[in-house]
This record gives C-alpha cells, sequence and structure tokens, in this order.
C-alpha cells in the first residue's frame, strides 16, 4: 500500500505512524485509550481507504482518523490528533 506525502512523494504505508499520532494525540486527555483500541481505530480507517491497490493521501488518512475517532466518542483525542497533524 503506497501512500502520497503532501511534498508529492509516495511511500510506503507503515501503521505504526498512524498508531503512534492516535496514541501521542489521546495523551493527558483524559479519555481511555489503549495502544491496542489504537490499532483497531487505524486497522478500521486503512480497511476503508485502501481498496483496489489504491495511492491515498495523507490528508485521506488524517480525516478518516478524525472521522473515526470522533464516532467512538474520544472527541478531544480528535481535535488534538487534527492540530497535532497540522504541524
Amino acid at each position: 500500500m503506497k501512500i502520497a506525502k503532501r511534498n508529492g512523494n509516495i511511500v510506503l504505508y507503515d501503521d505504526e505512524k498512524v498508531i503512534n499520532s492516535i496514541m501521542k494525540a489521546n495523551e493527558g486527555t483524559g479519555e481511555a485509550l489503549t495502544a491496542k483500541q489504537a490499532e483497531v481505530i487505524t486497522d478500521a480507517v486503512i480497511g476503508r481507504l485502501f481498496k483496489d491497490d489504491l495511492i491515498v493521501t495523507t490528508q485521506m488518512i488524517r480525516e478518516s482518523v478524525y472521522k473515526a475517532l470522533n464516532e467512538r466518542d474520544l472527541w478531544i483525542t480528535a481535535r488534538n490528533y487534527m492540530e497535532f497533524k497540522k504541524q
């Protein structure tokens, strides 16, 4: 699976980067989230996005993770995730 970065580079997908970003966004929020739950969220997001071996953009991943976090009532984590990814 391939990711189109904002700078135009194409790289291989690494789910650890998404999981780590979710966990970093969750730090200090008071919303209980385990690494296993972050992995499940990541798998769900990627399952939606990667179909027919298409190239996915980082923007598509960011928006899907944000939506998945909100669907699980992790609103503060979702907000932090978007802020973290803007940097």
